[in-house]
This record gives C-alpha cells, sequence and structure tokens, in this order.
C-alpha cells in the first residue's frame, strides 16, 4: 500500500523485515526523550504477538505507524515518532538471537540488528539503529553487539551511573529473555518467523524536518474526534423510543459524566468491560463493549443499564478515586486503604474495587477486609515488577470469584508462599532502580512510622533521595566510610532511601551526612514532614552498619504489615531426621538438580546450572554461586551451564531450588521424590512442621 499525500510526503506499510533492512538507517535524535518503555509495554507486546501466533491465521499484526526524516533514495532516517517501538523490537531481536541454536536463525536476526559488512565498502558494520549520543554506547555494548550478551546475562543490574532509559533498556531485555527461556526453540522460530513476514508498520516520511513534527503533530493530536464513550451514549439513549425518557436519561448519562470528568469517564467503560467479561480485552473498546456489554442491554433495555450499570459505576468510581467511602462504622480503614491503592502507578486494580463499591456498599466488614487484603495483593505485584498482562489475568481471576460470592477466600487474593518469598526478596534488593516501587515502598513505610492509617500528604513534589549518594565526589569522606563495594551493594537499597517534599539540587545530595541532616533533609520550618526521613536526622552516623539495620528493621515492619512470613508448614525441611531421600528437579533448557537428607541436611549431590539468574534470585545465593566457582566447585558446562562437581549443603529445599534453578522457587513443590511425589506430601515421622 502506497499513499502520495503530498509531493514530498510518503507512507508506506511495511514488513518488519524491510523495515530492518539496508532500506533504512534510524537515528534517534539527541533532542528526543529518552526511551521510557517498561516491563509493562514490552510485556504486553509479547503477549500480543504471542496472540496472533496462537491465533495462526495468516492475518498481518500492526504495530502502528512511525514517521522518519527521511530523503528518498537515501536509508538515512531522523525518527521524529517511532523510538520506543524500534529500539524495544531490537531489545527482542537481541533476546531471540541470545536463544537461538540454528546458525541459519541467528545470522538472519542478526540481519535485523546490523547490517551485513558490503565485501565493496571499507565500511564497518553498522547498527540499523542508533539511540542518542547518551545511551547508544550501552545499547551496542549489551543489546546490539552479540559479543556482549555474556555481560548483560550475568548482570543484576547496570552500573549505579546508568540512565533511567539504559534501565529500561536492561529491564526489558532480561524480561524478554526470561520469558522466551521457557518457549521452545521450534516456538521461538516461529516468533522470529511471525516478525519477519506478519508483523507490519505504517512507514511515514517526508524529507523536511518542520513536516515531519506537523504530521507528528496532527497524528497525536485527539482534537475533538467522537470518543467510545460518545459513541455508546448515541447507541444507548438513541435505543430509547420515548421522547421524554430519552430526554431524561440523556441528562444521568451527561451528568454522570461531568462528576467524574470526560477523562475519567472514558476510562469507566474499559473498567466496566473488563468487570463484566473477566478477563483482558483482546480487541478493542469500541466491539468488546458492544459486543459484550451492551449486547446484554440494547435495543429494549437501555434505561436498566444507565440505572444499573452506568451511573452506580460512576459513584463507585467517584468514591474508590477520591477515597471517599461514606461508612459509618469502617469507613477510616477503607479509605486508607483506598488512598494506598490510588498511590500506586496503574489502574488495573480499579475493576475489582469498583464491583466491591457497588455490589457490597452496605457491608463495610466486608470492605475493610476485602481493600486491606486487596492492597496487599497489589503492593505485592508492583513490588515484584508483575506487569500489565498477568495483573489484568489476576484481577479477572479475582473478579469471577468475586461474582461466585467467594471473594474474601479466593486464591487470586491471597499471596503464594513463593509470591511471599520474591516479595520479601525484592524489598531487600535494589528497589531504587524501580522508581515507582520505591516511592510506593517508602510511603507505606512512612505511614507506618507515624502510626496514622493511610496518611495523605498535599505536596506537590514528593521524591525519593540517597542518605548514601550515589555518585560522591572522589575526595568526598563517603569514599572512606564505605569501601565501593559497599556503595554498590547498599547504595539503592530501601535502608538508605528517604523522602523529600521538595526538588534539591544533586551538589547537595552529594555533601557530607552531617550537612545533609542540617539542610538537605529538613524544610524551612528545620523539620522533616516524613516520619521515614526524620527517623534518619536522629542517627550520629551513616554507614553500612547503620543501613543494615535500618534495612532490616523496615522489613521488618513490611513483612508483618503485609503478612509476608511463610506459614508454619513451610519451615526449614532440613531439621527433619531423615537420612537417604533422594529428591529431584528439573529446569527449563536442561538444567536440573538432584539432592538427599543425610544426618538432617539438605544436600545438593548432582546439578547442572544455567549460568543466568533472574533479577529476583536472592543475593545471598548469587553471590554462593560465585563464591563456589571461584572454588572449582561449580565449573563450565559449555557457554550456558554449570555443573557441579561435589555435593552442597543448603539451609532449605528452596534454597536449593533456588540456587538451581535461578529464580525464585517454592522447594516443597519444586523437589520431588524418585516415586514422583512433591517433596510437601512425603510423611515424615517427625512431620514437616
Amino acid at each position: 500500500m502506497t499513499a502520495n499525500l503530498a509531493p514530498t510526503l510518503e507512507a508506506h506499510e511495511l514488513s518488519l523485515e524491510k523495515i530492518f533492512s539496508s532500506d533504512f538507517a534510524f537515528f534517534i535524535p539527541d533532542y528526543q526523550r529518552p526511551y521510557s518503555w517498561s516491563t509493562d509495554q514490552s510485556g504486553q507486546l509479547l503477549d500480543d504477538l504471542k496472540d496472533a501466533m496462537d491465533q495462526n491465521d495468516g492475518e498481518p499484526y500492526f504495530l502502528g505507524s512511525i514517521v522518519l526524516v527521511k530523503s528518498k533514495g537515501s536509508p538515512a532516517a531522523d525518527v521524529i515518532d517511532g523510538q520506543q517501538r524500534l529500539t524495544t523490537l531490537t531489545i527482542l531481536f537481541s533476546a531471540l538471537r541470545a536463544l537461538a541454536t540454528e546458525e541459519t536463525v541467528v545470522n538472519r536476526i542478526e540481519s535485523w540488528i546490523h547490517a551485513p559488512i558490503d565485501p565493496f565498502d571499507d565500511a564497518p558494520s553498522q547498527p540499523r539503529v542508533i539511540l542518542r549520543n547518551r545511551d547508544q554506547e550501552f545499547f551496542y555494548r549489551n543489546i546490539q553487539s552479540a559479543a556482549g550478551l555474556d555481560t548483560i546475562l550475568d548482570m543484576k543490574s547496570p552500573r549505579m551511573d546508568a540512565s533511567e532509559s539504559q534501565q529500561r533498556i536492561f529491564e526489558n531485555f532480561k524480561h524478554f529473555h526470561e520469558e522466551l527461556s521457557s518457549w521452545s526453540p521450534e516456538k521461538r522460530k516461529q516468533l522470529a518467523a511471525l516478525l519477519s513476514k506478519r508483523t507490519f508498520l505504517v512507514v511515514v516520511s517526508t524529507p523536511s524536518t518542520e513536516s515531519a513534527h506537523r504530521i507528528f503533530s496532527v497524528m497525536n493530536s485527539r482534537g475533538l474526534e467522537l470518543s467510545p464513550a460518545d459513541i455508546f451514549k448515541s447507541r444507548v439513549i438513541g435505543s430509547i423510543s420515548d421522547e421524554t425518557a430519552r430526554k431524561q436519561y440523556a441528562s444521568k448519562w451527561e451528568q454522570a459524566e461531568v462528576n467524574i470528568t470526560r477523562s475519567s469517564f472514558a476510562d469507566l467503560f474499559l473498567h466496566i468491560r473488563t468487570i463484566f467479561v473477566q478477563e483482558r480485552a483482546k480487541t478493542s473498546l469500541l466491539k468488546e463493549f458492544q459486543d459484550l456489554v451492551l449486547s446484554k442491554f440494547l435495543p429494549d433495555r437501555a434505561t436498566h443499564f444507565v440505572d444499573t450499570v452506568l451511573v452506580p459505576y460512576s459513584q463507585a468510581y467517584e468514591i474508590v478515586t477520591g477515597s471517599s467511602f461514606p461508612g459509618r462504622t469502617r469507613s477510616v480503614e477503607i479509605n486508607s486503604a483506598l488512598r494506598r491503592l490510588n498511590a500506586l502507578n496503574n489502574k488495573d486494580w480499579l475493576p475489582p474495587a469498583l464491583w466491591a463499591i457497588h455490589n457490597q456498599g452496605d457491608d463495610e466488614d466486608f470492605l475493610a477486609d476485602f481493600f486491606r487484603r486487596f492492597e496487599r495483593l497489589a503492593a505485592s505485584m508492583l513490588i515484584r515488577r508483575e506487569y500489565a498482562t498477568p495483573r489484568a489475568q489476576r484481577y479477572a481471576e479475582l473478579l469471577r470469584h468475586l461474582e461466585s460470592g467467594n471473594g474474601l477466600e479466593s486464591r487470586a487474593l491471597q499471596l503464594s508462599e513463593q509470591e511471599k518469598s520474591a516479595t520479601l526478596e525484592a524489598l531487600d534488593g535494589p528497589i531504587y532502580g524501580a522508581n515507582p516501587v520505591a516511592r510506593y515502598v517508602l510511603l507505606r513505610t512512612d505511614e507506618l512510622l507515624s502510626g496514622e492509617a493511610g496518611v495523605s500528604y498535599n505536596h506537590t513534589v514528593i521524591t525519593v533521595e540517597h542518605v548514601l549518594p550515589q555518585r560522591p565526589a572522589p575526595e568526598s569522606s563517603w569514599r572512606r566510610i564505605f569501601s565501593d563495594e559497599e556503595r554498590a551493594t547498599l547504595v539503592n537499597r530501601l535502608g538508605n532511601l528517604v523522602l523529600l517534599n521538595q526538588r534539591k539540587n544533586s551538589q547537595a545530595g552529594n555533601a557530607d551526612f552531617d550537612l545533609k541532616k542540617s539542610t538537605y533533609f529538613k524544610t524551612s520550618k528545620g523539620v522533616s514532614v516524613f516520619s521515614v526521613t526524620t527517623q534518619v536526622i536522629t542517627q550520629d552516623r551513616w554507614d553500612a552498619d547503620t543501613i543494615l539495620q535500618r534495612q532490616q528493621a523496615l522489613l521488618c515492619m513490611l513483612e508483618k504489615e503485609w503478612n509476608l512470613k511463610p506459614d508454619a508448614t513451610t519451615a526449614n525441611v532440613s531439621t527433619v531426621a531423615t537420612e537417604g531421600l533422594g529428591l529431584r528437579l528439573y529446569g527449563t533448557e536442561g538444567s536440573f538438580g538432584e539432592a538427599q537428607f543425610w544426618n538432617g541436611q539438605f544436600q545438593l549431590t548432582k546439578a547442572r546450572l544455567l549460568r543466568t539468574t533472574k533479577v529476583s534470585m536472592r543475593e545471598t545465593l548469587i553471590n554462593r554461586r560465585r563464591e563456589l566457582i571461584s572454588q572449582g566447585v561449580l565449573t563450565p558446562d559449555g557457554p550456558h551451564h554449570l555443573l557441579l562437581e561435589k555435593p552442597v549443603e543448603f539451609p532449605s529445599p528452596s534454597a536449593a531450588a533456588m540456587f538451581v534453578l535461578g529464580r525464585s522457587a517454592n522447594g516443597r513443590t519444586e523437589w520431588k521424590t524418585e516415586d514422583g511425589r512433591l517433596l510437601q506430601d512425603v510423611d515424615f515421622n517427625s512431620g514437616l512442621s
């Protein structure tokens, strides 16, 4: 498809194989905003591609459009719009290349990342996409260069001075690699084929920078076009035959829109769709809302839709987003939980919350209990960095259980032992790298320290700041107090973070501890408005022991608040007085482990491990891997595996399972006996207490 929109403007519908070819050399100008896609967007992209694969109907998959400044006949192309997609696709290509085993597939994917060397030209091979100057070296070294894959696979996080866009690049690669590692080689090959042949972008190009920016503005302008809500209104109100009733219900509809604002009103239909359908969206809102919601009411029950769905849910939306439940007995608890939920960085949680207010608004005991558990679930998913699709699936399952009358006991509302463990591990890690997590956790911690449930602040700005700075000056006392290793380990941990209600300059942030206490961490009135920051101001010194002690104290508070302690039934199995019990587990890509009880100890006797580990794996186990490698206990077995050379003891089956699998794991359900029983099902004489 080609359209001549103007003498100097072209629009083409092109496959990715054509886009990532010698026809284009993409360059991201320095004036563009940084790369910002998180695992929410990249995970959604991979899920959508997977859905397109599963449909297997040969239909093309469209990724939208990109706008370029490009002269006809020249591959050079400045990207005005499309940086996020082009960069994310390159990261996806890199993850596929890292996992491919067939040389022909590797070479094909490599050609999408790099232009091949021209034998008639002395110029070196060039990347297909070149990012802004600040990020390109990191992007080339860790993503585009095949030689850098081992480095990024072994990295737990980028270096301390990495930009936010580099952090996003790192997280998205890790996410793609971990997800695709669980796919079969054939399935990954099918994805590569889909990307090559059936995935399309509309490429709009013009040689004029001014023209390209004008096109971009027009394409992204909302204008005054009809929103889905406007279209639904015409269908619903238009179905009411009586003129008086039609005017009455049009007024009800418009008042609901005024009450929650036009933009929120448009979002409300997305949430109502989820409540009715109880699964994540698969097509457009226009189609799904018409087919799956309005079809139940139109043409004969339009007034019923307004009275029993639209108006009640718009009122519930006001209450939920305003944290303004008007109860008599437990409204403080309910509104405190709602304030916490509204502090999350996503709105996926709204459908179950709206359902609860609409359907259980008269039962304050139910609401207080539900929202307390619900905030715990939502916070855990934020902390564990669950992206949009699994969040939507979890909330959809919860909606189904709420409808069946089993909401409070729903497994979707509970945290599994593995989820509890993963939440604690993430809280104990470098949470500053995920700023929405750090901000939320610090606000929750501040609430606990202040003793005020659901305390809210009206500050325009709330920032997360370091006590030990990220980049202290070479002559700073910070470098005498902390070793380089201590700084790298502790600087981004919860124990080293505080909240401020105003932005401070970076030079002040690098000041020594006494100066930061007296100026940086205080307001003009000489105090801090945050309990979590006041806690730091009262300290006489700030060193590694201080951070670790504060880290442990804050973790204990959060563990108690969110009930993250393991159940009694998951106690340490190594205390069981049993000998000779053989156990096995199997992971992905050929990893496996064999273990036994011996003299009451859990002993890993044989194992083949993947070299890579997930970010959520406990730091102590990652360090133990490194220690055993240095001792020769773990030795290389090809490019991707390590072999265990002699038995190693572990304090628990979960620790051993995590060590082998390279991710969070519940040993009671990962380890199996030789006859196939789960470890948790083994009947010990002394019991698994």
